[in-house]
């Protein structure tokens, strides 16, 4: 594949070296939302920053390059991109988190809020920690966790963020440098406390997945996830 990365921060490079290992090349690489000619691509890869992603994205539908992107902070026009997508039967995938092991534990979380949402002794919370170059907090991964478990939970009608609040799940978030990403589920009573956890060791896993999510999208058209990229029912 020719692989257009848009956003060539640290993750942009770290994706730069997976693809290249995985026999791709990298046709264009930009922090900028202008001054390349996407169609040079045959796949674009958008890890840009908030104000950019939606201008990246709709370029790319428009000229009928399959997109996914892992920019979070955007969410707010989704539904004007995917009225774009279905538009331009185009192709996109949108995840807050790419890596295999985080969509496996988002199933994991889940189920898990299932189970717990019949015992009422036990009041969740998140904690999400990341490196001190990160703009959005909560993390995105934190939001789709929190909206999974909201959505089983008839007690809790949103979350809110280092505090807390009467039928809200607390957000905590946390940066301190060089930490990739590690997110936690806890379930406490005043008699234990029950939590699961995913650490990321380094920024591979995440570029891992977004290289496996473009490979998948080649060639087909709509909107999907990654749920459908690992085929997870």
């Amino acid at each position: 594949m020719k692989i257009a990365l848009l956003g060539y921060g640290k993750m942009g490079k770290t994706i730069e070296h997976i693809a290249k290992k995985r026999g791709h090349s990298i046709v264009i690489k930009t922090s900028s939302s202008s001054g390349y000619n996407i169609t040079d691509a045959d796949i674009a890869i958008d890890f840009s920053v908030p104000t950019a992603a939606v201008q990246n994205i709709s370029n790319c539908i428009n000229n009928n390059v399959p997109v996914i992107s892992g920019t979070t902070g955007w969410l707010d026009h989704y539904n004007t991109i995917e009225q774009l997508v279905t538009q331009k039967n185009g192709a996109f995938i949108y995840a807050s988190n790419f890596s295999l092991g985080v969509n496996v534990f988002f199933e994991l979380n889940k189920h898990l809020a299932k189970l717990m949402a019949k015992l009422d002794a036990y009041k969740p919370t998140i904690e999400e920690i990341h490196h001190t170059q990160k703009l959005d907090a909560p993390s995105g991964t934190a939001i789709t966790l929190a909206e999974q478990i909201i959505e089983t939970t008839n007690s809790l009608s949103d979350w809110v963020l280092d505090k807390k609040e009467a039928n809200h799940l607390t957000i905590n978030s946390k940066r301190i440098p060089d930490v990739p990403g590690t997110h936690e589920i806890s379930y406490k009573s005043t008699i234990d406390t029950l939590s699961i956890t995913h650490e990321a060791h380094n920024r591979e896993g995440f570029a891992l997945g977004a290289v496996i999510a473009a490979e998948w999208l080649i060639g087909k058209t709509g909107i999907f996830t990654m749920k459908d990229v690992l085929n997870i029912s």
